[in-house]
């Protein structure tokens, strides 16, 4: 029999599956390199965890992906992790935690207030906060890593740099593939529930 409840098995078998997911897609191929950062496609078994699942789900996503990050950072995935390591370590381990970790949060918060008013318009909602709060914290950890931001910049202001060098391509193309495909992989997902309930 399965258990009611936080613990229960689906929720426990979907979490593993959720968590596999985003290890896997982080650490071996879930990335594109464009300039300086990472395009991310780990963020939408994010937002998948923070809609099925809850908050909860959603920032434990987001804080596994955020640890695989940091280890990438850490062995040097890229000259700008390698930079911002070696000068900014406590700032660096704290934007790429919190920053994913928020994001699954509050987008899995979006979700429950919204989806009684209209679940296709949550599902959107929870599906874009994800990259908007993600790229909001890495903006915010960045200005706190002026001496590694500068280094970068080469001779460009440091804000400048930042929002066109390192952020907005790679945003606004995050924020279409999680609106694109994170609400299709949720109807898949609600539609394997529905088959599995009328059994």
């Amino acid at each position: 029999m399965e258990k009611k409840g936080f613990f229960s098995a689906k929720r426990i078998t979907g979490m593993a599956v959720l968590l596999a997911l985003v290890i896997v897609l982080q650490a071996f191929g879930g990335t594109i390199m464009i300039g300086a950062v990472q395009l991310n496609f780990t963020l939408i078994p994010i937002v998948l965890g923070a809609i099925v699942f809850g908050p909860f789900a959603g920032g434990f996503l987001g804080f596994a992906c955020g640890v695989v990050v940091l280890i990438q950072v850490i062995i040097g995935g890229s000259p700008f992790y390698a930079l911002i390591w070696a000068n900014d370590p406590v700032v660096t381990t704290l934007t790429c935690i919190v920053k994913t970790t928020a994001a699954g949060v509050l987008s899995g918060l979006a979700y429950r207030w919204l989806v009684a008013k209209n679940e296709l318009l949550a599902t959107f909602i929870a599906s874009g906060i994800v990259p908007v709060v993600n790229t909001l914290l890495f903006i915010v950890g960045c200005l706190f890593m002026t001496d590694s931001v500068y280094t970068m910049a080469d001779g460009q202001s440091v804000l400048k740099f930042i929002l066109v060098g390192l952020v907005t391509f790679n945003f606004f193309l995050e924020f279409a593939i999680n609106l694109l495909i994170a609400p299709a992989l949720y109807r898949v997902i609600g539609a394997i529930g529905k088959s599995f309930r009328r059994k």
